[in-house]
């Protein structure tokens, strides 16, 4: 009998109007100095994403790119979705856009 194992990370996503670098810089702060329940330690960091890794390895990554105006902002993990949640609720946020219709 086979058996598979299927891990679904969870992927969040926001657009804020932060540069790009200030979301990164944001997330280390943001990231490290949590709750030691939930700490995590940066492990990799590029241009444009910074990998963690917290407990039992899990890994969270946080990335970043160019979007209209702004900046989007991606966060992946198995773990750790709610501190993705929190962190994204301390961006600023991409103003709504209204449309008229006649």
């Amino acid at each position: 009998m086979t058996t598979f194992t299927i891990e679904i990370d969870m992927i969040q996503e926001i657009t804020t109007t932060m540069h790009p670098g200030d979301v990164l810089a944001a997330a280390k702060e943001f990231f490290v100095t949590r709750n030691p329940l939930y700490a995590v330690f940066l492990e990799l960091e590029g241009p444009a994403y910074l990998t963690f890794r917290g407990q039992g390895g899990e890994e969270l990554v946080i990335g970043v790119s160019a979007a209209d105006g702004g900046t989007r902002v991606r966060g992946s993990t198995y773990l750790y979705d709610a501190q993705i949640s929190r962190f994204f609720s301390t961006l600023d946020p991409m103003p709504m856009a209204e449309e008229m219709v006649e």
